[in-house]
């Protein structure tokens, strides 16, 4: 009888503690809340909360070939958005054999000499790592024409290359607008690495010559932003068109928009002077470089409204270089 007398009161004893231990961790629980609340109410008042941006940027370290992870791990990297230091979350090597999403897209009205260059883009297509997807455009009057839809058969999307028709009657509205129909193709594919390759002469002269400038032209600024909004790097190459090929107020005009337009977005542009270049090798050589050499910045933005955020990244590290998109709209 006595041994069942204390067993129920050890079993009380217990049930008794574990009450206690249950209250107290809820008590510390409902403590916590109020401080969450309070981080909630601040991000609130900056128009909601923080939340991680992913920046495609290219990093060169003097006499690297490609960014090993101990040398990312050396690299001191520092951001800023709208002027306000952020925290960076992980910093990660793209390059090599990491897949990508591209687009290619050639003005249909380039120079016949372009015809020429068909078979090393087709030879860069097939060489690109294992497991990137690609898609074929061509900017022509009316659309977009789209040769190829996003396919990792890479074979199948070099062999949809075909030559520029090579005539001011295929000039497309203006180059942008076509880019900016091909840049809502990504919305379809999964995040990663993306691009652009613009084989184009960059004029948009659809609203006059004054309007053709880099400065000017509202639908450059429309692509710039739906890159950004994607985080898509843009890579051209410059080729004249029948109808800007003499004149070099024009050509000048061109080459700043495209400049522009990879510079605001992560991306490079490639010129041979003014005229066609002899050959895209040189300049197919230097893309596969930067693209071996791309990385992906994750950091914590704490600015969450909506519009453009102009973004700064540096390094204190000697002989490190760093191309990255101006900014990026939510």
């Amino acid at each position: 009888m006595r041994r069942v007398q204390i067993r129920r009161a050890i079993i009380d004893l217990m049930a008794v503690a574990i009450a206690i231990v249950f209250v107290s961790g809820n008590e510390s629980g409902l403590a916590q809340s109020p401080r969450g609340s309070s981080r909630s109410s601040s991000s609130s008042s900056s128009g909601g909360s923080a939340r991680p941006v992913i920046i495609p940027l290219t990093i060169r370290v003097k006499g690297a070939t490609a960014p090993r992870e101990l040398e990312l791990r050396t690299v001191d990297l520092t951001v800023s958005e709208d002027g306000e230091p952020q925290t960076i979350l992980s910093i990660r090597a793209m390059g090599t054999n990491s897949p990508i999403n591209l687009i290619l897209l050639i003005q249909d009205d380039v120079v016949s000499s372009i015809a020429l260059e068909i078979k090393s883009l087709a030879d860069f297509i097939r060489r690109l790592p294992r497991g990137s997807r690609v898609s074929v455009g061509y900017l022509r009057a009316g659309s977009l024409q789209v040769r190829q839809k996003f396919n990792a058969d890479l074979e199948k999307a070099a062999k949809s290359l075909r030559s520029p028709l090579g005539v001011a009657s295929a000039a497309p509205y203006n180059p942008y607008v076509e880019v900016i129909e091909a840049l809502k193709r990504f919305d379809s594919q999964p995040a990663g690495r993306r691009a652009v390759l613009l084989v184009s002469d960059g004029l948009d002269i659809s609203r006059g010559i004054d309007s053709s400038s880099a400065a000017q032209s509202l639908d450059l600024q429309r692509a710039i932003s739906e890159a950004q909004k994607r985080s898509v790097a843009i890579y051209a190459f410059f080729a004249p068109t029948v109808a800007s090929s003499t004149n070099g107020n024009l050509i000048a005009n061109a080459q700043s928009s495209l400049q522009r337009l990879s510079d605001e977005t992560g991306g490079r542009a490639f010129f041979q002077g003014f005229s066609a270049p002899t050959s895209f090798d040189p300049f197919i050589k230097e893309l596969n470089s930067a693209l071996d050499m791309q990385i992906a910045l994750t950091y914590l933005s704490t600015h969450s409204k909506k519009g453009f955020h102009r973004v700064k990244i540096s390094s204190s590290t000697p002989g490190v270089e760093v191309h990255y998109p101006a900014g990026y709209t939510r």
